[in-house]
């Protein structure tokens, strides 16, 4: 099959090649002229490879003239892959690349025409083949470049999976060293690592998760299940989760710490066997606070945190502590000596059903210092000193303080 190179005038080179300098020079400028983005970002680089791309364009494009050989052979193609492939490197798409191409393909076409006319007329039909053979030599050069920067892409994507899969892998092993696993959220975009939120999902939501949560999260597939690990923000506070999982069978683990991730896991798993189960937390203990049973289609997702005291009650010493963080927090900042006092009397007195008189006469204290207490604790507990289910939970941790 003809080529469309091959209909154009033989003395084509000839008249070409002494202009070949100015020709890159013009075609380079023009590039730049039209790509002036490129210019901005690139910088000196870019011009460099842009003059280079057009020099070996425009040389293989005199050695087709006459000819039925194929556009590009595999050294020269490879030029312009890695052009393309550059341009995916500095995040940039096709777009601009191919308009560039386009400006050159212009450029080509007068200088060619404008070579042949300094040695004699040309006619209408060498002014169509000229402009065949350029378009179709255009496209090829842009075929190269798309096919570098696709490559570069999938490269790119399978190294950025890679990335988060060993993410996932170390958050769930855990035992890494805090640097090796900075260096590893920073390898996927993450700026820091602080609180992790789990979240267990059916096999087949993998895919989805990924797409929905993006940057915030790292998803792994066990098998039996998926665990989203969703860094601290916005996407992993409870009202969105609520929103976003619904419907999907999901399991919310407690928010910790990246280094206690396997233990949040297992809280999350604990969960979800303690609802298939059927079983649940004491009457006022988190009651009604559940979206639903693990699994269920139709309903939100399941929060660990609202069944942390039934899995206490079974043994857990995880979820204790959990629980413990959670409703000790507010007393957190205080002395040590002032914060064992005030448990004391607040254990007390949960255990005695707010009786000032019984709490002063087992602390060996006057009626007004336990009075004293209770309006500091009032400060820093607030309404759940009110709460029945708050109250139950405090009195579980408080409880288990003593224990040896």
């Amino acid at each position: 099959m003809d080529t469309p190179w091959q209909r154009l005038p033989t003395d084509l080179a000839a008249a070409m090649r002494p202009r070949l300098p100015r020709t890159v020079d013009a075609i380079a400028g023009a590039v730049g002229r039209a790509a002036h983005e490129y210019t901005e970002t690139g910088g000196a680089k870019f011009e460099r490879d842009v003059r280079t791309a057009v020099r070996v364009a425009l040389d293989r494009f005199l050695d087709l003239a006459g000819t039925g050989e194929p556009a590009l052979p595999p050294p020269i193609r490879e030029v312009f892959v890695a052009l393309g492939a550059a341009e995916a490197r500095e995040n940039r798409g096709p777009e601009m690349l191919l308009a560039a191409l386009r400006t050159a393909a212009r450029q080509m076409l007068r200088t060619a025409s404008e070579s042949l006319a300094a040695q004699r007329p040309v006619t209408v039909d060498e002014l169509i083949d000229l402009a065949d053979a350029t378009s179709a030599y255009a496209d090829e050069l842009a075929a190269a470049c798309t096919d570098g920067l696709a490559r570069q892409l999938r490269e790119q994507a399978g190294e950025g999976d890679r990335r988060r899969r060993q993410v996932a892998d170390l958050l769930l092993r855990g035992g890494a060293s805090p640097d090796v696993v900075r260096d590893a959220v920073a390898g996927i975009g993450w700026p820091r690592l602080d609180v992790v939120v789990p979240v267990l999902l059916p096999p087949d939501q993998a895919r989805d998760a990924r797409f929905r949560f993006g940057p915030d999260g790292v998803v792994a597939e066990r098998g039996r299940d998926a665990v989203l690990l969703l860094r601290a923000g916005p996407r992993a506070e409870r009202a969105a989760l609520t929103e976003a999982l619904h419907g999907r069978g999901a399991v919310v683990g407690p928010a910790l710490g990246w280094a206690e991730v396997p233990e949040a896991v297992r809280l999350a798993e604990r969960t979800a066997d303690l609802l298939r189960s059927g079983s649940d937390a004491p009457a006022g203990a988190g009651a009604g606070r559940a979206a639903g049973p693990a699994g269920a289609g139709g309903a939100g997702p399941v929060f660990a945190a609202d069944h942390l005291p039934a899995l206490a009650l079974r043994g857990e010493t995880g979820a204790l502590a959990v629980l413990a963080a959670h409703r000790l927090a507010p007393l957190a900042n205080l002395r040590s000596g002032q914060r064992e006092q005030l448990l004391g009397t607040l254990e007390s007195w949960l255990r005695h059903w707010g009786s000032r008189t019984a709490v002063a006469a087992e602390l060996f204290v006057h009626p007004q210092t336990v009075s004293y207490r209770l309006n500091r604790l009032r400060d820093l507990l607030g309404d759940d000193l009110d709460d029945p289910a708050a109250r139950f939970e405090l009195l579980l941790v408080l409880a288990h303080r003593r224990l040896p």
